[in-house]
């Protein structure tokens, strides 16, 4: 019996987390929609449990946009998953620091772990350690 490769790169794709493509202006009765498409990505796929929520199109950050990724947040915990930012603006990333919610962004580095390309300087006179 002979078993054919297939095609394309399965390993790949079964590790790129699904994308949820958030846009804005928000009102505070818009939550419930994307919610619904957060929690169908979680449930269906197989490719993690991670969802990375593009916000870059969110508009101007404001409390309809915490109330929205806190909600987001809280769905993918409740359903076993996790969700990533992408493009965050610094007064998005500044605002959730403000009221205390934390976020996976990409590209930024995991906590205790030196950004790369970052190299220490040693001066000639120092002691070795």
């Amino acid at each position: 019996m002979s078993y054919g490769r297939p095609a394309g790169l399965p390993l790949v794709d079964a590790m790129t987390p699904p994308v949820l493509v958030l846009s804005g202006p928000l009102t505070p009765g818009e939550v419930g929609g994307p919610c619904e498409a957060l929690r169908a990505l979680l449930d269906g796929g197989g490719r993690g449990r991670v969802v990375v929520c593009d916000v870059a199109g969110l508009g101007p950050p404001g409390l309809a946009a915490v109330n929205l990724l806190a909600r987001l947040q809280l769905t993918a915990r409740r359903a076993g998953g996790r969700i990533r930012l992408r493009d965050p603006s610094p007064a998005l990333c500044a605002l959730l620091d403000l009221v205390g919610l934390r976020f996976e962004t990409e590209g930024q580095p995991e906590q205790r772990e030196p950004p790369l390309g970052v190299q220490e300087a040693v001066e000639p006179g120092d002691p070795a350690v």
